[in-house]
């Protein structure tokens, strides 16, 4: 993509008097925090824009064997009761938060209103935390978790045939990654739905460069992320961190072919911006349909700022209808 000299001009009104907002509040940012802080800021902050909890009739806590043993929490959201004789279709979602910060907790109302919005079962992941668990533990945890998933769908009321895999920034890049591995293990997903998802593991592309300072996620949260996130500078070429160009064990790059069409919502304003197109590019290249929207005026991490931004709820609003259309019958 093309990048304006004066990229802030690009900013909705609103998005620029959230981030006007933020800077005025003068909290230090989440990279001059140990991660324990980090992750406590992030916490606290993570529903003041957020829209009120959709109240919905089905939310229970979980838990996924990890294949070390770890039980892993995760939480079931559901907009009708338990039934054996209608299962709902399901995905599975995992947050975002550099591998670094978020939860379940920091993404229940998100959670909540594409379970509502797409008449389906959302399951949310607590997976393993960086620096405490460096990659690939987080990959690990996801991939078991959507196992686990699938073996308990029939006790939990839940349609292993339409499943579904999906994550906003970080917990896109798990997502991606889970996508190839289930094509490779023969497992049918119906959708990866993908907000801004992190694909490469360099910050080298014009919108890394662009919007890399007073943009939410400036560089030195993502050079924070990923410096807790990985054990060694080599982890950022593994296609499992950086799916759009990274290399698997044998030194190429993945194939894509047969994963699971992809619907990827992007922030224009964002560093992610052109990686996430550029991964676009490669599924379509490779004959996977793909859906890309990419929202106008807003910055990493709109989709968590429902009650402030209104691209927040068009993006909801149009997830949950690719999110539908992909659990129709066959």
């Amino acid at each position: 993509m093309s990048h304006p000299r004066n990229p802030r001009a690009l900013l909705t009104p609103a998005m620029r008097g959230v981030l006007d907002r933020i800077v005025r509040a003068g909290r230090l940012p989440l990279h001059a925090l140990a991660p324990d802080q980090a992750r406590a800021a992030y916490e606290a902050g993570a529903g003041v824009l957020e829209l009120a909890p959709h109240k919905l009739a089905r939310v229970e806590d979980l838990q996924f064997s990890a294949r070390d043993g770890h039980r892993l929490a995760a939480r079931l959201y559901a907009p009708a009761v338990h039934s054996a004789d209608a299962p709902l279709p399901v995905l599975l979602y995992l947050h975002g938060g550099g591998f670094t910060v978020g939860s379940v907790a920091t993404h229940d109302v998100l959670c909540r209103h594409l379970s509502h919005l797409a008449h389906c079962a959302v399951v949310s992941v607590d997976y393993r935390l960086a620096p405490q668990y460096k990659f690939p533990t987080a990959v690990h945890d996801a991939w078991d978790s959507l196992m686990g998933l699938r073996t308990q769908a029939d006790t939990l009321g839940l349609d292993a045939s339409r499943l579904a895999v999906g994550g906003d920034s970080a917990g896109g890049t798990l997502a991606t990654v889970c996508a190839v591995m289930a094509r490779d293990a023969g497992l049918p997903l119906v959708l990866q739905l993908l907000f801004y998802p992190g694909c490469a593991g360099h910050q080298d592309t014009p919108s890394h460069h662009t919007f890399a300072h007073g943009f939410l996620l400036e560089e030195a949260h993502i050079s924070y992320f990923f410096g807790h996130a990985l054990r060694a500078e080599g982890d950022r070429n593994d296609w499992r961190f950086a799916p759009l160009d990274g290399r698997d064990e044998t030194g190429q790059v993945r194939e894509l072919e047969g994963v699971a069409p992809a619907w990827i919502g992007l922030a224009e304003c964002d560093p992610l911006v052109d990686e996430g197109v550029m991964y676009a590019d490669r599924l379509r290249s490779a004959r996977v349909p793909v859906d890309l929207e990419i929202y106008h005026g807003v910055v990493h991490g709109f989709i968590n700022m429902g009650r402030a931004i209104p691209e927040a709820l068009a993006a909801h609003n149009d997830a949950a209808r690719a999110l539908r259309h992909a659990f129709l019958p066959a």
